[in-house]
């Protein structure tokens, strides 16, 4: 078998685990079950012994292993220090190194943030596939994103770069975003803040909606589909969370000019509605030139982590 690279995408329940061919093919997935015990220490050697037997099973040798990337819930620093993942148990750690070590071999081992790794696989074989200037947003329970420059990811000083969903465009929010702001794109334009919405929407006014069936329990799913029915609240609730995540993106724009922003998560799956809605409004926020990013869906779903993970030992 030709040389080979292993994705390794960390989450609070599952370990995601992909074995690749250098050129992007999946050869092999598998998950491990996370275990958070004991401040989270059991987790890396469940997954290497995992990760050793499906080796053993293609039979790969350590020096056909070009490399093993991961993707961890929390900020990586520059050195690879992860100072806390609050979802694992996990406190200042060098995951990449212990992942080595756990290997026993030279193996080249490298962590980033999930959210930013998958942006990179999403690069590599998804939504953004041929472009190598991408902005991923992730439109799930909070919005996470991703920004890839010439193929890397750029991650920042401080572990920072891509928490899209912490910039502030709603001045007159009252309540509080959970990192403790106000007004951040999460609080709006996530599965939450959509949800949320809808409820305000329905409290300030006595329009009929096809929303109101639903109540306090209405979802963003909920949103999205009756904004796809024509539903005049679902569409203004929709069209509110897609005019600040235009902004946001806007924003971006501005900043370091991507070729392609795409979207994924639980809410894009409400498809062109919410891709034509947000350019409507980035268009509105980018006046400037004519000659701008696209935005498209995601297209490689919950694998989009082990993808970005492999992909970046592949430099």
């Amino acid at each position: 078998m030709k040389q080979c690279c292993v994705g390794i995408d960390i989450g609070g329940t599952t370990v995601k685990c992909g074995l690749f061919t250098l050129e992007g093919e999946l050869l092999d997935k598998w998950e491990v079950p996370t275990r958070k015990e004991d401040s989270g220490q059991h987790i890396l050697p469940d997954v290497a012994k995992k990760l050793k037997e499906k080796l053993a099973d293609h039979g790969l040798t350590a020096d056909e292993l070009k490399g093993i990337g991961m993707g961890v819930p929390g900020p990586v620093m520059p050195d690879g220090c992860v100072e806390v993942c609050v979802n694992l148990g996990w406190h200042d750690c060098w995951p990449a190194r212990e992942m080595q070590k756990l290997m026993g071999a030279e193996i080249r081992c490298e962590a980033a943030n999930d959210a930013n790794v998958a942006a990179l696989g999403e690069m590599w074989q998804g939504g953004g596939k041929g472009c190598s200037n991408v902005v991923a947003v992730t439109l799930g329970t909070g919005v996470g994103g991703g920004v890839v420059i010439n193929g890397h990811v750029i991650a920042g000083v401080h572990g920072l770069g891509g928490e899209l969903g912490h910039i502030h465009v709603r001045d007159e929010e009252k309540e509080f975003c959970n990192c403790g702001g106000r007004g951040c794109l999460e609080q709006v334009a996530s599965a939450t803040g959509i949800a949320r919405e809808a409820r305000r929407n329905m409290a300030a006014s006595t329009q009929p909606s096809a929303l109101r069936k639903f109540g306090d329990k209405v979802t963003a799913k909920n949103v999205c589909d009756c904004a796809n029915d024509g539903d005049s609240m679902a569409m203004e609730t929709l069209d509110t969370a897609c005019r600040y995540l235009g902004l946001a993106m806007a924003y971006v724009t501005h900043i370091v000019d991507p070729e392609v922003f795409v979207i994924g998560g639980g809410v894009s799956r409400a498809g062109k509605i919410l891709t034509d809605l947000t350019m409507k409004h980035y268009e509105e926020f980018t006046p400037v030139s004519k000659k701008k990013a696209g935005i498209v869906l995601a297209s490689l779903g919950n694998d989009a982590g082990i993808y970005g993970a492999a992909r970046m030992v592949l430099d």
